[in-house]
């Protein structure tokens, strides 16, 4: 899952950037609404956590813009300010979820969670396909009824091919969906993950590999 954090308390914002990448999410984190708006346009990230007074373009014209130009990443609004007119003002702005401070970080992490969930179709709690389970929530995967040591990005990447249900997944995609900002859109990242990944699965092989096209899991 890929994720943008837009706060201006920096202490604040990279506290909640570290806490969501142990919970095995890309994390992008900015500090003001102008770079916060740049990076949305840019980039297709899964769930925006959006400030609401932030210097440079006030949060609610943040959202604003992001709904008027089709954005498709759900916005999770967070503010000082608590009173029912705040939520409301916030939500009719196009904010699918608003959360007061001070928050409990597991409440922001089961609210990430449930947007990104009403972001694409419907999927069952836990994936499975074949002997491969995978559970989101709890961070954890099997095959066969065993556990799979899976480092963060091999779990994510197991994830996003499960949750494809036999779609070819491109590297661009895993790449854009898995990493953050930092990654090389021309390293091997992909390469090396997915053969590890490949490797910690076993045999028989589950992953496929489609020429020019990308990698899936058949249904």
């Amino acid at each position: 899952m890929r994720v943008l954090v837009v706060e201006d308390d920096v202490e604040l914002a990279d506290a909640i950037g570290v806490g969501l990448r142990r919970e095995q999410m890309a994390v992008d984190v900015c500090y003001d609404g102008a770079a916060g708006l740049d990076r949305a346009l840019f980039t297709g990230y899964d769930v925006i956590v959006l400030d609401r007074d932030l210097p440079g373009r006030h949060g609610d014209e943040v959202c604003a813009e992001l709904m008027a130009a089709g954005c498709h990443s759900r916005v999770l609004m967070l503010t000082a300010a608590a009173t029912i007119e705040d939520r409301v003002d916030g939500l009719d702005l196009g904010a699918d979820d608003y959360v007061p401070k001070p928050f409990a970080f597991t409440e922001l992490v089961a609210r990430i969670r449930a947007l990104r969930r009403r972001a694409q179709p419907a999927l069952p709690p836990v994936l499975t396909c074949g002997d491969i389970s995978l559970d989101p929530a709890r961070l954890r995967a099997w095959r066969a009824g065993e556990p799979l040591d899976l480092g963060p990005k091999e779990f994510g990447v197991l994830e996003l091919l499960l949750s494809a249900q036999g779609r070819v997944v491109s590297a661009e995609e895993l790449l854009e969906r898995v990493w953050d900002e930092m990654a090389d859109p021309f390293s091997s990242a992909v390469k090396v993950t997915m053969s590890r990944l490949r490797r910690k699965l076993g045999d028989p092989p589950v992953i496929e590999t489609v020429a020019q096209a990308g990698y899936r899991i058949p249904a």
